[in-house]
């Protein structure tokens, strides 16, 4: 099948397919006999299982390792785990730092009057004039 077809199957945009290939995440395609590359099922496949590691926050490095155990029918389920584990560590952390930098907004939100003087608390703050 075409790039077209191969990412309308697998829900990967085409230019992220070449994208893919051109990082060697995944292998070039065959070319058929007039230039065009000529996807597999399998290819699709390996598309899809990318496109929702993506989709649960793994990044590009990860899913290499993600496709290489994939790939391997010796993997130990122990070593997805920890990719996963880790993984959700990571998110954990930027949660934590996403409450922190909502915490601190909103109440510089909360010092601000919101009226028509031109003092403002959070222009203030982000100035440093509130250290």
């Amino acid at each position: 099948m075409n790039i077209g077809e191969a990412a309308r199957q697998s829900g990967v945009p085409a230019k992220t397919i070449r994208y893919y290939e051109d990082i060697g995440l995944i292998a070039a395609a065959n070319r058929g006999a007039n230039g065009y590359r000529d996807y597999t099922e399998s290819d699709v496949e390996l598309l899809r299982f990318i496109r929702h590691a993506r989709a649960v926050g793994f990044g590009i490095k990860e899913c290499r390792r993600l496709v290489a155990l994939y790939r391997d029918p010796n993997r130990h389920s122990r070593d997805v785990k920890a990719l996963a584990q880790a993984k959700i560590a990571e998110i954990d952390r930027r949660i934590a730092e996403f409450q922190h930098m909502r915490g601190e907004l909103a109440a510089l939100a909360a010092a601000c009057p919101g009226d028509d003087d031109p003092e403002c608390a959070i222009l203030e703050e982000l100035a440093g004039a509130g250290d």
